[in-house]
């Protein structure tokens, strides 16, 4: 097999064949990306202590902010690059490459000073104590500094695998996690750097992958590769990369606010190690949602080209089969957190005798159970949300996202714990999971219609 695939394939291989063969390296590749953060709570929790992993978690909600802007340009514009290419537009691609890099190194710096210049105000405003601050600041002000390295890392990577590299972009991941646990180890065990260690572990990995991205993209031999005429900013390819890229950034912003009440919610009710806990617990049920997210990023390129030539049977034959494996997945995923959850949130947490880490052990392990109760359904919540986006109708995708979120997730947190405590906070994530499933449907439903009565009405960017 080469090392590139042709996107003219996309059109006409076996669905089945193209699915797997796409989403399997996403897959690994998002399951690696996500082993950034679980490596990072290993260590931490293991080498450095229990406070250490509720700091951690304290910097989430800004580590979502700065995600949202990343994953706003990377979806986006791997969404109209696969519909330029199936469009046969290829220079149209290649100037979205070129505003792709622009972009992120503008939204990285305003970011990273932004963060820099109120980062101590909005831990506090994140749920920090006087005692978790100092691990959260400490770590977050060297995420800061590497931010446009890690936008770059991420959009390039998205381009890299619509172009048919999926393999390379797959190996470049696992290259980069590999790096993040060497360096986590040496820093963190061997030169007891702390919470620091594993700040500059995570940046000194991205900077290896978008080194070697851009050696990529400016070989001539590139599918898509670099042009002097592409690197100028054009408002309308930004403007679309903006809009079909809102969904992802909505998301995660809703997940920024989610998390933001959900930290200050348990640190009222059950203090910072409750916070820890909820690190813990949301980082496992993490790694399963991004299988998902692979299948997702698999079927991207197929749906996207499909769509854009107008043949909605094969996209709609993808969207099903994605559905069924990623259902699966996390069927599986549920099965073993509530099954073995004690083992489960033992990799974080040594069991060393004291007080706290006990209290975060039992946290973690209740909170786990009940968080993953309608993981299995999430599966196609997640395939619904993004075959909206891959299509380029942000919209729904963005009501869905929104929903979940805002409509359904918030007005729950903000009431259960008073009646429930603690509990209120973890129950509150399947309920809302629960109903933002039953509207997913039926959206889906609605556009599944659409595409059998009114097909030329469709592709439109």
């Amino acid at each position: 097999m080469s090392s590139q695939d042709s996107p003219l394939s996309l059109g006409t291989d076996s669905l089945s064949r193209l699915l797997l063969r796409y989403a399997m390296p996403a897959i690994i590749a998002q399951v690696a990306a996500s082993l950034y953060n679980i490596v990072d709570s290993i260590f931490i929790g293991q080498g450095v202590g229990p406070l250490a992993i509720s700091g951690l978690a304290l910097t989430m909600p800004m580590m979502n902010l700065t995600a949202a802007f990343g994953a706003m340009v990377g979806a986006g514009s791997a969404a109209l690059t696969s519909i330029r290419l199936g469009q046969g537009n290829k220079p149209a691609a290649e100037r979205i490459l070129g505003n792709v890099v622009l972009l992120n190194v503008v939204l990285g710096v305003v970011l990273m000073a932004f963060g820099l210049i109120y980062l101590d105000e909005l831990l506090y405003f994140f749920g920090a104590s006087d005692q978790t601050l100092p691990y959260a600041r400490e770590y977050m002000r060297i995420i800061l500094y590497g931010n446009v390295i890690t936008h770059l890392s991420h959009g390039l990577s998205c381009l890299r695998r619509v172009a048919g590299y999926r393999n390379k972009a797959m190996i470049v991941t696992i290259v980069a996690v590999v790096l993040s646990a060497i360096l986590d180890a040496v820093f963190i065990l061997w030169l007891k750097w702390g919470i620091a260690g594993s700040a500059w572990a995570t940046v000194i990995a991205q900077l290896v992958a978008v080194l070697i991205q851009w050696v990529h993209f400016s070989d001539v031999k590139s599918f898509l590769r670099f042009r002097g005429e592409a690197f100028r900013l054009r408002w309308d390819i930004i403007k679309n990369i903006i809009t079909v890229g809102m969904a992802p950034f909505m998301i995660q912003t809703c997940a920024c606010v989610v998390v933001i009440l959900v930290n200050n919610t348990l640190g009222e009710y059950g203090g910072d190690l409750s916070i820890g806990a909820y690190g813990i617990a949301n980082r496992v049920a993490f790694l399963f949602t991004m299988v998902v997210m692979g299948f997702t990023q698999g079927m991207q390129p197929i749906v996207g080209y499909n769509y854009g030539a107008r043949a909605y049977d094969r996209v709609l034959k993808t969207l099903w089969m994605t559905v069924g494996w990623s259902v699966a997945t996390t069927t599986l995923g549920f099965l073993v957190c509530e099954l073995f959850p004690y083992q489960v949130v033992r990799m974080f947490v040594s069991e060393d005798g004291s007080g706290s880490a006990t209290e975060l052990i039992e946290a973690s392990v209740r909170g786990l159970r009940i968080l993953v109760l309608m993981l299995p359904i999430v599966g196609f919540n997640i395939v619904a949300g993004n075959l909206f986006q891959h299509i380029g109708k942000p919209k729904r995708a963005i009501l869905l996202s929104v929903s979940r979120q805002m409509l359904f997730l918030v007005p729950l947190i903000i009431f259960l714990p008073r009646y429930m405590g603690v509990d209120g906070v973890w129950y509150s994530i399947p309920i809302a999971d629960f109903t933002s499933t039953l509207l997913a449907a039926v959206l889906l439903f609605i556009q599944i219609r659409k595409f059998k009565k009114n097909p030329s009405s469709e592709v439109s960017i």
